[in-house]
C-alpha cells in the first residue's frame, strides 16, 4: 500500500477513471472501484468493479465519482450518514494558491488552478485546465469543466455546472443547480435555477431530471 492509503471510487464511469488516473499519479493506492450498477466481472482501468463498498474500512477513504452533480451530492450524504471519510485528489500538475481551502470530496484535474484564498466547497470538480481565481467561492459539487473559468470572487451556489470553455467573468454570484453551455460567458447575477446558453448567457430552459441511482 503507498503511503497515501486506499482510495474507494464511487462509480466507474469517465469522471472515475479521470479520477483514477490523477490518483495513481499523486501516490493513491491500492484503488476500488464500486458501482451497483455495474455488471459482474466488469473492470476499469485494469481494477475490477465492485458492487458494494468493501467489507473492511480501515485506512480508506472514498471519493464520489458521480458526473451528475446532484447524484454526487447524494453520494456524499451517503457517505456522511455511514461515518465514512472522503478522500480530496488533486493532480500533481495543479496549483493551489496561498490561503485556498478546498473541502474533501473534491477532484482537482491536471493543470487546473485553484487561486489565493478561494473557496471550494466539498465534491467540486475543477477539471482539467481549469481556473478557480482569486478569492471565488464555490458551493458544494460545482463542476467547472475542462478549460472553464471562474474570475475573481465570483461565488457559485451548489451543484453549479460549468460546460467546457465557459467563464464566469469577475464579480459575478450564480445561483445554485445552474447549467451553464459550454463556451457560456456569465455577464451578471444568475437568480434562477436552470439551463443557461450563449455569449452573454440566457436562460433555455429548466434543468434536466437527475438520473436515478
Amino acid at each position: 500500500m503507498s503511503a497515501r492509503g486506499g482510495l474507494v471510487l464511487l462509480g466507474c464511469g469517465g469522471h472515475a477513471r479521470s479520477v483514477a488516473d490523477v490518483a495513481l499519479a499523486a501516490g493513491w493506492g491500492p484503488l476500488w472501484f464500486v458501482d451497483e450498477r455495474a455488471r459482474e466481472h466488469e473492470s476499469s482501468l485494469g481494477f475490477p468493479v465492485q458492487l458494494a463498498l468493501p467489507p473492511h474500512t480501515e485506512g480508506l477513504v472514498y471519493i464520489p465519482c458521480a458526473g451528475d452533480n446532484r447524484l454526487r451530492l447524494a453520494q456524499i450524504r451517503r457517505l456522511a450518514e455511514a461515518g465514512l471519510p472522503l478522500a480530496t485528489v488533486i493532480s500533481p500538475s495543479a496549483t493551489i494558491g496561498q490561503g485556498a481551502m478546498v473541502s474533501p470530496g473534491c477532484f482537482v484535474g491536471q493543470h487546473a488552478h485553484i487561486g489565493p484564498l478561494a473557496r471550494v466547497g466539498a465534491g467540486c470538480i475543477v477539471n482539467t485546465s481549469a481556473a478557480v481565481e482569486h478569492d471565488c467561492v464555490l458551493g458544494e459539487c460545482c463542476h467547472v469543466s475542462v478549460h472553464a473559468t471562474v474570475a475573481g470572487r465570483s461565488r457559485l451556489g451548489d451543484c453549479v455546472f460549468l460546460g467546457a470553455g465557459a467563464v464566469a467573468i469577475a464579480n459575478v454570484s450564480v445561483a445554485g443547480d445552474v447549467i451553464i453551455g459550454a463556451g457560456g460567458v456569465v455577464v451578471a447575477p444568475i437568480e434562477r435555477p436552470g439551463t443557461y446558453v450563449g455569449v452573454p448567457v440566457r436562460r433555455v430552459g429548466e434543468l434536466r431530471p437527475t438520473p436515478k441511482v
